[in-house]
């Protein structure tokens, strides 16, 4: 999020997901290696994802999944789905799907998972809520 990478907006939605695989009892192994927040800039977002692929098994991204201009983590370069070697399309079935039970809102979700050598990338959406049905 730019507002929030630039300090005008506080980020919500990455500290949840770190304190909902902190606390989880069915993650008891994770570790959160990383946790940061970056400005909606493509070319940014994408070559995180590249080098943080060579040392992590998964990585959340949370936020730009939506219409807004400025809404770039699912096509980064087309961002995830270029750095992805694989689309995990039922992953994203079910995490649609899921968020839909919550809310006919979730429909607007452009949310993308995929698989670069061993890396499962997943975004989840901005919203606090939203992090907390799809996490759940």
């Amino acid at each position: 999020s730019d507002s929030s990478a630039e300090g005008r907006r506080k980020d919500l939605s990455g500290p949840a997901i770190v304190e909902l695989i902190t606390s989880s009892t069915k993650l008891r192994d994770a570790k959160v290696v990383a946790a940061m927040t970056v400005p909606d800039e493509r070319a940014l977002i994408e070559a995180l994802l590249v080098e943080r692929c060579s040392d992590s098994d998964v990585i959340i991204t949370t936020g730009g999944t939506g219409f807004a201009a400025r809404d770039v983590t699912p096509e980064v370069g087309l961002a995830t789905i270029d750095v992805v070697d694989r689309r995990c399309s039922g992953l994203e079935v079910a995490l649609h799907s899921h968020s839909l039970a919550a809310t006919p809102m979730a429909a607007l979700s452009r949310a993308v998972a995929g698989i670069r050598g061993k890396t499962l990338i997943v975004n989840f959406p901005g919203s606090v809520k939203a992090v907390k049905v799809i996490f759940e």
